[in-house]
């Protein structure tokens, strides 16, 4: 009996330890000598609203999610500035298989909801619900202190800059993109477990180009 008891808690542990990891996916490494020249990409910007069903790979979404808003630096600092360096933009990466934060901190996506809740991005623009990833802009406003319209104003304008490094990098290494402010914002809220003080600003959803 001791041993039975002994099997069967090892099981359950194990199956525990394995339950843990999936929520979380760890990121490759992020590839700092891919894509076009900066002028390049700018001349070749432009919003794509068709998009291949193929999954992105592990390393574009690594390398993507980099671009947009990770850290660059050893005291922390990211690839988009922030109003008083409050690093207020989260973002939400939308799959089929689910809903992950990403955590520049780690670079990994720590699990949020299971399922494809990728309808809920496209909102009423069902083309967005086509492209395998979507990056959700959400600002915490409580990281500044203060609910005012300056407060406010900030944190759209730096989800702007984020969006803007999603856009940019897309178009140097030939992913198509799109941004957009349309979702369906109760669904996502419910979703992502958002508190009061996170707004949903923006998102981008990405893929390969649909030949």
């Amino acid at each position: 009996m001791k041993q039975f008891v002994s099997i069967f808690m090892t099981l359950l542990f194990t199956g525990a330890l394995q339950a843990e990891e999936v929520k979380t996916i760890k990121l490759n490494t992020p590839d700092k000598t891919r894509g076009k020249a900066l002028m390049q990409a700018l001349a070749d910007r432009h919003s794509d609203r068709e998009f291949s069903t193929r999954e992105l790979s592990l390393q574009d979404l690594s390398d993507l999610l980099w671009a947009a808003n990770g850290i660059n630096r050893q005291d922390g600092k990211r690839t988009a500035p922030s109003a008083l360096n409050k690093q207020e933009v989260d973002i939400y990466v939308i799959r089929k298989d689910g809903a992950y934060l990403y955590r520049a901190d780690t670079h990994s996506l720590q699990l949020i909801a299971t399922g494809d809740h990728r309808t809920a991005v496209a909102g009423a623009q069902s083309f967005a619900a086509e492209a395998p990833v979507s990056l959700v802009l959400v600002a915490d406003i409580s990281r500044f202190g203060d609910d005012s319209e300056r407060t406010r104003t900030m944190a759209a304008v730096d989800a702007g800059i984020v969006c803007q490094n999603i856009n940019l990098f897309c178009a140097a290494v030939g992913l198509s993109t799109v941004p957009r402010a349309s979702m369906d914002h109760a669904t996502l809220r419910k979703v992502l477990k958002l508190k009061e003080s996170q707004l949903l600003l923006m998102n981008n959803p990405v893929g390969y180009p649909k030949n």
